[in-house]
C-alpha cells in the first residue's frame, strides 16, 4: 500500500502580505519601498510602498513602449533606479538567423522552394512558428541597452538615461555609486561579457572597460572552444575590490576589480562538465571560517533532463584563488514539494546577493524559498522554508528571486505571478 506524503509548505515562516503583480525576474527592497522588474511586456518596473509591509500597492510602473523588449531586472542607488532592457524571448528568436541558411540548403536538396514544415522540421521547430521567426530576423533588435531614472519621487520615476549596446541587450547586472558592471553582448562578440560603466553623472554613462573569457573576441580573432552561448557572462558582482563573474557552463571567476579600467582574473574554478546546470551566481561570505574564505554559488535549473542532477547550491573554499575547490553543496529533494514534478521548474535559481550572515537565502523555482546555514560550510543546513501555493490558473509556484529588508522580512517573487511578504522565526 503506497503511503500518502504531507509535505511541510512552511517552516519557522509565516506570510504576512501578498500582491497579485504580474511575474518578474528580481525584487528588491530600498527604503519601505520594493522594486519589482517583471518578466514580460508590456510591463516593465513596479514600484511598490511596503511601509506596512501587510498591505503593499503599488505606486508606480515603467511601461514597456512594445512587446519587443522586457526589463525583468532592477538595482536602486539612492535615488536611482537601474533597469535592464533585453530583447524579449530572446533565445527562441534567434533561432530565425538561421532560416536563411536551412532554406538555401533545403531548396537545393529538393529543387524547390521547402515548405514552412520542412523548414520547421529542420529547425526544429514548430510550423506554426516560422512566420513569427521570419519577422523578427527581418526586423531585428536594436532597443538592448540599460536605464537610469530618477526615483526621488517613488510615483513618478524620470527617465535620465538610456544606454544602448548591442544583440539580445542586458541581462543581470550589479551597480554601485560609482560604476554599472553590466552583462550584455557587444558588437564582435560571442555571447555576453562584462562592460563597466562610469555613473558618476547618470545622464551619460561612460565606458571604461571590458572583460571577457578568451575565446569569446571573435573580432579579435579569437576562436571559443565551446558551441553557441555555451559560455558567457551570467553576471559579475561586486564585493569590495573584486568582481565574482558567473560564467554560466564555465563556471565562475574572480576579477581584481582595484583599477577598473583594466579588471584582471584572479582565480576561477569550472565544474561542467560533468555537472549539466550552468553557474547563476557566486559570491563569497563575510569573513572567516577557520581562518579560510568562504564562498556560495548557485546553478539555475534550465533544461532540466529526466536522470540528470538538479541545480543546486555549492559551497567553496576560496581562501586559495590558484586553488579552489568544493566543500559541500545543498540541494531539495522532489519529495520536499507537491509541484517538484509539475509544470515549470525545480531545482535552484538564485540566492538572495547581499551576504550579510551565515544565511543564505535561496530560491528554488516550485520548491519555493529555502534559508540555509553555513556557519559550519562542510555541512550546509537548512533552517526554514516556504513554499508558496500556485496562485490563479499556474500549475506550480516558481519562486525566482528574492530580497530581505532592514527588519529582517523576506520578499519573494514568483516569476509567473505574485509577490510574498514573509517573517521568519528563528
Amino acid at each position: 500500500m503506497q503511503k500518502t506524503i504531507n509535505f511541510e509548505l512552511a517552516k519557522n515562516i509565516k506570510r504576512i502580505g501578498h500582491l497579485d503583480i504580474p511575474g518578474g525576474g528580481q525584487v528588491v527592497v530600498d527604503g519601505g519601498y520594493a522594486f519589482v522588474g517583471h518578466m514580460k511586456p508590456p510591463h516593465g518596473t513596479s514600484i511598490i510602498d511596503v511601509s506596512d509591509p501587510t498591505r503593499p500597492k503599488v505606486i508606480a510602473t515603467v511601461e514597456l513602449a512594445d512587446t519587443y523588449s522586457h526589463s525583468h531586472k532592477v538595482r536602486v542607488v539612492g535615488n536611482l533606479m537601474y533597469t535592464n532592457v533585453e530583447q524579449n524571448n530572446r533565445h527562441h528568436l534567434r533561432r530565425g538567423d538561421k532560416l536563411p541558411e536551412i532554406r538555401q540548403r533545403l531548396s537545393a536538396a529538393l529543387g524547390r522552394l521547402p515548405t514552412d514544415a520542412e523548414v520547421a522540421a529542420d529547425l526544429g521547430a514548430r510550423a506554426s512558428e516560422i512566420a513569427e521567426l521570419d519577422a523578427a530576423r527581418v526586423r531585428g533588435y536594436d532597443a538592448g541597452g540599460f536605464r537610469i531614472y530618477d526615483i526621488s519621487d517613488k510615483s513618478a520615476p524620470r527617465l535620465l538615461s538610456d544606454t544602448k549596446t548591442f544583440g539580445f541587450g542586458v541581462h543581470r547586472f550589479d551597480v554601485d555609486e560609482n560604476y554599472a558592471y553590466i552583462s550584455t553582448e557587444m558588437e564582435g562578440f560571442m555571447g555576453n561579457i562584462l562592460v563597466t560603466y562610469d555613473v558618476s553623472k547618470p545622464e551619460a554613462p561612460v565606458e571604461v572597460s571590458r572583460w571577457w573569457m578568451p575565446g569569446q573576441h571573435l573580432a579579435g580573432g579569437e576562436k571559443p572552444t565551446w558551441s553557441g552561448y555555451k559560455n558567457r557572462l551570467h553576471h559579475a558582482m561586486r564585493v569590495g575590490d573584486e568582481l565574482w563573474a558567473a560564467c554560466w557552463h564555465a563556471g565562475f571567476r574572480v576579477l581584481d576589480a582595484s583599477d577598473m579600467t583594466a579588471p584582471r582574473v584572479l582565480g576561477g574554478h569550472d565544474y561542467h562538465p560533468p555537472f549539466p546546470e550552468p553557474t547563476h551566481t557566486v559570491m563569497p561570505l563575510p569573513g572567516l571560517f577557520d581562518g579560510r574564505r568562504i564562498a556560495v554559488g548557485i546553478d539555475e535549473e534550465h533544461d532540466h533532463r529526466a536522470g540528470a542532477l538538479h541545480g543546486f547550491m555549492w559551497v567553496f573554499d576560496v581562501t586559495d584563488m590558484h586553488n579552489i575547490f568544493a566543500l559541500s553543496a545543498f540541494d531539495v529533494s522532489e519529495m520536499d514539494s507537491p509541484w517538484s514534478r509539475a509544470p515549470g521548474r525545480f531545482g535552484a535559481h538564485q540566492f538572495r546577493e547581499k551576504m550579510q550572515s551565515n544565511l543564505v537565502y535561496l530560491t528554488w523555482f516550485s520548491g519555493g524559498l529555502r534559508v540555509v546555514d553555513v556557519a559550519d560550510p562542510s555541512r550546509p543546513t537548512e533552517v526554514a522554508h516556504f513554499i508558496p501555493e500556485p496562485v490563479g490558473d499556474q500549475p506550480a509556484p516558481q519562486s525566482n528571486d528574492c530580497d530581505v529588508d532592514d527588519t529582517g522580512l523576506i520578499y519573494l517573487l514568483d516569476r509567473n505571478i505574485g509577490l510574498d511578504i514573509l517573517e521568519m522565526s528563528l
